[in-house]
């Protein structure tokens, strides 16, 4: 990856990798992003371990990569306009793409940990290509058609979003017309402004779509997430007909069979290409953990190495 190259293993029983600084590449800075991209490509997620960034290396090395980052207006930022303070709770987290019940999912989502826990609270992880290569015939034609998600969002909410997206309104100036000049043209997304605000939203998409460096197809949803910030969504296949419960019952089942931890370490870094790999984390027993996480988009130049 650079001039000294970093040690990359095998993480779990995966495609994902383990990337350890050594003598000569033990920043994030000697990092080569052409090459952590196309290692992403291959691997689906990356833990950086050794490397030990602070608060300030980590979101520089977010932009590194990003040609914009985003961000989940229910969190606030922590030394910049990056990283976000990861709050949602104690109780386990199912597998879900980070905003993936949404029409404005990030391409990649990172995480940096500060403290560690002295045991459980791990984050999980699980690639969506294996889940959906393992997956039974009947069931992956099942979700042959898209999957419908539909909730209420607050006002304050969807227009801190809207303000951080755009950047040039105030806060007080921001109408529905901005959110819908947001969302544009993407087929199966409406807003429907309610009285107190409020503006609630149907968002249509594959439970397994095509992914960022390529045409396969992963099982990459957030059908099993979680709404802690947020009114849980109501999720049903596009037309409208419930999700089968026996059906869902065997895709988590497959989903926790190829799920992996990660045990964090002070200073570990994970990066998850949010279009193929789904996280999300045990109950926390330790709440001095400190995770912090940010969303961002490729760079364009980037996704063309990677695919070069």
């Amino acid at each position: 990856m650079t001039a000294t190259q970093p040690s990359i293993q095998p993480f779990g029983t995966g495609t994902g990798r383990l990337v350890h600084a050594v003598p000569g590449c033990g920043t994030l800075a000697d990092l080569d992003p052409r090459d952590t991209v196309r290692l992403l490509a291959e691997a689906g997620f990356l833990l950086l371990r050794g490397f030990r960034p602070s608060l300030e290396d980590f979101s520089l090395f977010v932009k590194k990569h990003s040609d914009r980052v985003t961000l989940d207006p229910a969190r606030s930022f922590h030394g910049g306009d990056v990283a976000q303070k990861v709050d949602a709770g104690t109780d386990e987290i199912g597998l879900h793409l980070e905003n993936g019940n949404s029409p404005f999912g990030p391409d990649l989502t990172w995480f940096l940990c500060e403290r560690a826990a002295a045991e459980g609270s791990q984050t999980t992880v699980c690639d969506g290509y294996r889940v959906w290569d393992a997956a039974d015939e009947a069931d992956r034609e099942a979700f042959a058609q898209d999957i419908s998600y539909a909730r209420r969002v607050e006002e304050a909410k969807w227009k801190q979003f809207v303000h951080h997206q755009t950047g040039h309104k105030d806060l007080a100036d921001i109408t529905l017309d901005d959110l819908q000049n947001l969302v544009g043209d993407r087929d199966g997304t409406t807003l429907v402004p309610q009285p107190d605000g409020s503006v609630h939203y149907t968002y249509r998409t594959s439970a397994a779509p095509t992914t960022l460096f390529g045409d396969r197809r992963a099982w990459a949803n957030s059908i099993f997430g979680p709404s802690y910030n947020y009114e849980k969504p109501i999720i049903t296949f596009a037309d409208g007909t419930p999700l089968p419960a026996d059906l869902l019952d065997r895709m988590r089942n497959l989903t926790e069979e190829l799920t992996e931890d990660i045990d964090w370490q002070d200073g570990d870094v994970v990066l998850v290409d949010n279009t193929r790999a789904m996280h999300g984390r045990r109950a926390i027993t330790d709440t001095r953990r400190t995770i912090y996480n940010a969303q961002s988009y490729l760079r364009r130049d980037l996704l063309d190495a990677a695919a070069s």
